[in-house]
């Protein structure tokens, strides 16, 4: 059979007006109907065609190059750049304008903080097409590296002892300059000198401000290029990283918050985050769930006094492992007298109470009935008999405890994976993100929400179609100018 041969020499057209190099159901017209429907005053981006002064670049032109950039692989600017020239779909997005990287990274840079809302109003706008129920919320967290490297992170020692090194050698710098200003300014030496000394002291100035950010805090170790990432453990290894948080809606799985902290542990998190989901939401969720690393009672708690349902297995219930025998469970407790009863009907009386935590110590009335006892060498092995702690929180958690035994409680539980984890599984591998391109919380939390955005879109998109995205976002903008 004969083959298809390729013919360079072909002579060929592009259609000659630019609207038409995407069809109509090209996913590209969905991300730009998105941006045109953005509030852009409330994300806090200027946008004036009046203004005077050098001509810039459309923000919404931009802010589409970088949600639509992020969502199908060019994230950084240079990226971007080499795209804007070949991709057709971002030619007709761009209106044929063609920004350089320098114009896309500052652009960026510049408006952190709204980027950072991007995500907020993207949610709000799935609660008014009917896309975010906010009845059921999952928060889960992932590992994401920090655009730093590990061999920067450094105690307070080691940056206190850089700190006099560059002391040293900004004199030394400043004698050779006073030297050399002696003689022939036009030397190149003498222009070196002042990179070296510039170059010196900003170095300086890093390593002051990372000794202030000891002094905030209580971390033992900072990293030298990002100190707003902290050292942790993932699947990759021990890496400079953020600690991602997400806030993801039962209904369709849509993305409601998301947030980049330096916590190692999520154990902090879940009364934050949920908060901020139901601040997006406008209503407060009828039920929170989470894994068991963010068993914490005290955090529980916070949500719990809320009214709302939580359900988070203890270490104990998320390990799935029964009950030891003579466990605590075994023991029942009568709050009158405020005492435990063991299973043989002995006392066990209150000894003392801790002043940090208030958790409670109870301890069997006479240690004889506890060491001549059937039981003594499996309840206890201790010589002044068998002993019990009581959290000063131990009702919420025996609460929860059984909140989360709960069948309708299971069958929440069971869809948390499938919907918390789908986000992290998209952005970690279609969007190939492995590390965070800029650095320090503030930026590291605009590219988290424009990922979590375009995880959003994602969905719109699967759900509702790009013609039928297309028509509901223009009715929103009509409305909202109507």
């Amino acid at each position: 059979m004969a083959y298809r041969y390729g013919n360079r020499s072909q002579m060929a057209l592009l259609p000659q007006s630019i609207e038409d190099y995407v069809p109509t159901d090209d996913p590209v017209r969905a991300y730009d109907a998105f941006v045109e429907a953005l509030d852009f005053s409330e994300l806090g981006i200027e946008v004036n065609p009046h203004r005077v002064g050098n001509s810039e670049y459309d923000p919404k032109a931009m802010l589409k190059l970088l949600v639509y950039g992020y969502s199908y692989g060019p994230k950084s600017s240079r990226k971007l750049e080499r795209a804007i020239h070949h991709n057709l779909s971002l030619i007709w997005l761009m209106g044929g304008l063609k920004p350089d990287h320098k114009t896309i990274a500052e652009f960026r840079r510049k408006n952190k903080k709204g980027l950072e809302k991007v995500l907020k109003q993207c949610a709000r706008m799935c609660i008014k097409l009917d896309l975010i129920a906010g009845n059921v919320l999952f928060v889960d967290g992932t590992k994401i590296r920090a655009n730093a490297a590990r061999s920067k992170t450094h105690d307070k020692a080691w940056y206190e002892k850089q700190l006099s090194q560059l002391d040293r050698r900004i004199e030394q710098l400043l004698d050779e300059c006073d030297v050399l200003d002696q003689q022939e300014e036009h030397l190149a030496s003498f222009v070196s000198m002042n990179k070296a000394l510039a170059k010196t002291e900003k170095l300086k100035r890093q390593v002051q401000t990372v000794l202030e950010e000891f002094k905030k805090t209580d971390r033992e170790k900072i990293n030298q290029t990002d100190p707003d990432c902290a050292m942790m453990r993932s699947a990759q290894g021990n890496h400079a990283s953020y600690n991602i948080q997400s806030v993801v809606d039962d209904k369709n799985g849509f993305i409601v918050h998301t947030e980049a902290v330096s916590d190692k542990n999520d154990l902090n998190q879940f009364a934050r985050q949920i908060d901020r989901a139901n601040k997006t939401l406008e209503k407060p969720c009828e039920v929170a769930c989470a894994d068991t690393g963010y068993a914490d009672t005290e955090e529980l708690e916070k949500i719990d006094a809320q009214k709302i349902k939580v359900i988070v297995p203890s270490q104990q219930q998320g390990l799935h492992e029964g009950e030891k025998t003579f466990s605590k469970r075994e023991f029942s407790y009568d709050k009158e007298q405020d005492c435990y009863y063991c299973p043989e009907g002995n006392r066990l009386r209150l000894v003392t109470v801790e002043k940090k935590t208030g958790n409670k110590r109870y301890q069997i009335t006479d240690k004889q009935i506890c060491l001549n006892c059937r039981h003594y060498g499996i309840c206890t092995t201790g010589k002044l008999g068998r002993r019990i702690v009581r959290l000063h929180n131990e009702e919420i958690k025996e609460k929860l405890e059984a909140q989360y035994e709960e069948s309708a409680s299971q069958e929440i539980y069971c869809r948390r994976k499938e919907r918390v984890e789908h986000p992290f599984g998209h952005i970690k591998r279609n969007l190939k993100t492995d590390a965070f391109l800029m650095r320090g919380q503030n930026g590291v939390q605009a590219e988290i929400s424009v990922l979590a955005t375009c995880f959003n879109m994602a969905r719109m998109i699967t759900i509702m179609g790009v013609g039928g995205l297309i028509q509901q976002l223009s009715t929103q903008i009509v409305s909202a100018t109507g």
